[in-house]
């Protein structure tokens, strides 16, 4: 029997995830397998097309800045001031920042829109993004970069791939991006769904909707290891004011699995109503959370049945509780998890963050 989850969002103010317009994805609703990735391909599809000069850059003041008003650079941990540091000409690490396109140019023909798509052009050193070149990513057993160009650049040197399907040469990023990455070649399959089956170096195909056995099976590691983060849910708000399109696998993480993971066959559905008579006034706090979640309602004497459970399914703890009374997560650790609370025959899920 296939499990159905009834999705339900509170637009609370301490909310921090992204929180895609009303029914953004309600094309999508019931799909399955390449239908739903069509479907989203159909919700994605036609953004604003930014320039390369100055649309990219322009925009990474908003999407890719530090509370402190530094550019994040994947690549590296140098601090780069906003435009005074763009490359330019470059030696060392740290010398610029670069707009390093997570799938290279040369394996769509620099074709627009994606040789300007900001979702997968991140700004990132320019050294290591010229020692990263055209390689596909991967897994290796190299030394860190580190070892050869100091201890600002991140992630492994180019090496031969460790990890089963290729055993070419790759780029292995840094483990604290691997999710961000991950959930870019998702994006990417999708809203070039139509175009991606020729793109190059073993990654994208048809076998696997849009992707190699190889990418399908690194990818959704990648993507259970390292969970949609707070960088990323601002950068995928900040990307839509520009693109007006959104990022579907940091909004709703799970659509990994209905696409290429262990949900595909069963349906997704995005915004199901539900009658809330006997979950009125619902709130999860505090968001984000530590060691204990509260569910709070008008209902203070009822009691519910719930389960967390991973961005991959896996359920983590279940258990019946009281609303506005402490459930204790002390156990589990940081990262994306849903709590799927059912009172009187009813469900709703939400998405739920644990910030140790």
């Amino acid at each position: 029997m296939k499990k159905v989850f009834l999705l339900l969002i509170f637009t609370l103010p301490s909310l921090i995830f992204a929180v895609e317009p009303h029914d953004y994805y309600s094309t999508a609703d019931g799909t399955t397998n390449n239908q739903l990735r069509l479907a989203l391909h159909g919700v994605i599809d036609n953004h604003t097309v930014l320039t390369y000069t100055p649309g990219l850059w322009q925009m990474y003041y908003d999407s890719d800045r530090r509370s402190n008003g530094k550019i994040w650079d994947i690549y590296s941990t140098c601090t780069f001031d906003y435009g005074s540091d763009q490359c330019g000409s470059y030696t060392n690490v740290c010398d610029c920042y670069n707009r390093e396109h997570s799938i290279p140019q040369s394996w769509f023909g620099n074709a627009s829109p994606m040789v300007s798509d900001g979702f997968h052009i991140y700004p990132t050193d320019g050294k290591v993004n010229a020692i990263r070149g055209n390689f596909p990513y991967g897994e290796t057993n190299t030394q860190p970069l580190s070892t050869d160009y100091g201890s600002n650049a991140l992630g492994k040197r180019l090496g031969n791939s460790s990890f089963a399907g290729f055993s070419g040469t790759v780029f292995e990023p840094d483990d604290q991006y691997k999710g961000d990455l991950a959930r870019t070649y998702f994006y990417m399959a999708t809203r070039y769904s139509d175009l991606c089956n020729d793109w190059g170096n073993s990654v994208f195909g048809s076998n696997n909707n849009g992707l190699t056995d190889y990418a399908k099976n690194l990818f959704l590691k990648w993507h259970r290891q390292d969970p949609v983060s707070q960088k990323e849910i601002d950068r995928n708000n900040a990307i839509f004011d520009y693109q007006h399109n959104r990022n579907p696998f940091i909004d709703h993480p799970e659509l990994a699995e209905y696409i290429w993971g262990n949900q595909v066959g069963t349906a997704w559905h995005a915004t199901n109503s539900i009658d809330l008579a006997n979950i009125t006034q619902l709130e999860i706090y505090p968001i984000p959370a530590i060691d204990f979640i509260v569910v709070k309602s008008e209902k203070t004497s009822q009691s519910f049945d719930y389960e967390i459970f991973t961005i991959s399914s896996q359920i983590t703890g279940k258990n019946t509780a009281n609303f506005n009374e402490q459930i204790n997560i002390s156990d589990l650790s940081s990262g994306i998890y849903f709590i799927k609370i059912t009172v009187n025959g009813k469900t709703c899920v939400n998405k739920l963050i644990i910030n140790k």
